[in-house]
């Protein structure tokens, strides 16, 4: 393959990369908003249990197409081990925090996740990235500033939820980077396994009844999830974290409009205006991570994978 073709190639995979994260990050905005819904009336604990069982009706398939011996003989064990401890910690954090604060307000924590994807991807991927993205991903934080109005409300445990899960959710992020040549149907199974055994634990003693409807609400719910997680996942194998991170920025933009329709939310002008900057600040830096890659073109991995 020469260059132009290889530049080619590798051009594409960015882009198919970019558009899947797009889409599993309007479907994680619409699973956040029914967790958020969910959550008033099923413990956390509850919620991961039953959700869980929902993925694998889209698990399932997927796992039986590929050999067993898939989902233990992985690459870089303790990795993966890593990767689903940050997951799960996402998780259960974000339920944690979006059953006390506003949809929005926890999505505008969760953009402080570039920063640490910037960093540990330039440190652990060794993706570099020029002083123009790492200005822009600042200029990004002042508007995730900007929209927080730093108080002591900030330091609250919801907050402080919402902080810790967007780290694991960026690490989780880098990790998948990291392990990209693990099949999407394992990866996303163990993280999975790892939610329900969380959920068992933490839904001890807050259990509580529920009618047919709200049950196929759960287990949507886990639907919904999975199909996300694997939308992510395929897109990390496509293009570069340090690439795809700024993207979640689409995140607080759905947060906003699903927390208006489902929840009566709306953000004030100052809200607005952090949100705007943030925005601004992830599309240049996809436009710089684009430039990046018509000169260092991604190899993408086997896509016969989930």
């Amino acid at each position: 393959m020469d260059k132009r073709a290889s530049s080619a190639f590798g051009s594409n995979a960015v882009l198919a990369g970019v558009l899947l994260f797009l889409l599993g990050a309007f479907m994680f905005s619409l699973n956040d908003a029914m967790g958020k819904w969910l959550v008033a009336s099923f413990s956390v604990g509850q919620i991961l249990v039953i959700r869980s069982f929902g993925a694998f009706f889209i698990l399932g398939p997927m796992i039986a197409r590929q050999p067993v011996s898939a989902l233990y003989k992985v690459e870089r064990m303790p990795l993966q081990v890593l990767r689903v401890l940050f997951a799960t910690g996402d998780l259960a954090l974000f339920y944690a925090a979006v059953a006390y604060l506003p949809l929005a307000d926890v999505m505008t924590f969760y953009m402080a996740g570039p920063i640490y994807v910037a960093a540990l991807s330039h440190f652990l991927l060794g993706e570099r990235i020029g002083w123009r993205r790492w200005l822009a991903v600042l200029i990004g934080f002042v508007g995730v500033v900007i929209a927080l109005r730093p108080s002591s409300e900030m330091l609250a445990w919801p907050s402080v939820f919402g902080l810790i899960g967007s780290l694991s959710f960026a690490l989780t992020l880098v990790l998948n980077r990291w392990l990209r040549a693990t099949t999407d149907a394992t990866l996303v199974t163990w993280q999975t396994i790892a939610g329900l055994i969380a959920g068992i634990f933490l839904s001890i003693g807050h259990w509580s009844p529920f009618n047919t409807g709200e049950l196929l609400a759960l287990l949507l719910l886990g639907v919904v999830a999975c199909i996300a997680h694997l939308l992510i996942t395929r897109s990390l194998k496509l293009a570069p974290a340090s690439v795809l991170a700024p993207l979640q920025y689409t995140l607080l933009v759905w947060a906003v409009i699903l927390g208006w329709l489902f929840f009566g939310d709306l953000p004030d002008a100052q809200t607005w205006i952090g949100a705007g900057i943030i925005v601004i600040a992830g599309l240049f830096i996809f436009h710089r991570g684009n430039l990046k890659q018509d000169v260092e073109p991604v190899v993408p991995t086997d896509s016969s994978h989930g």
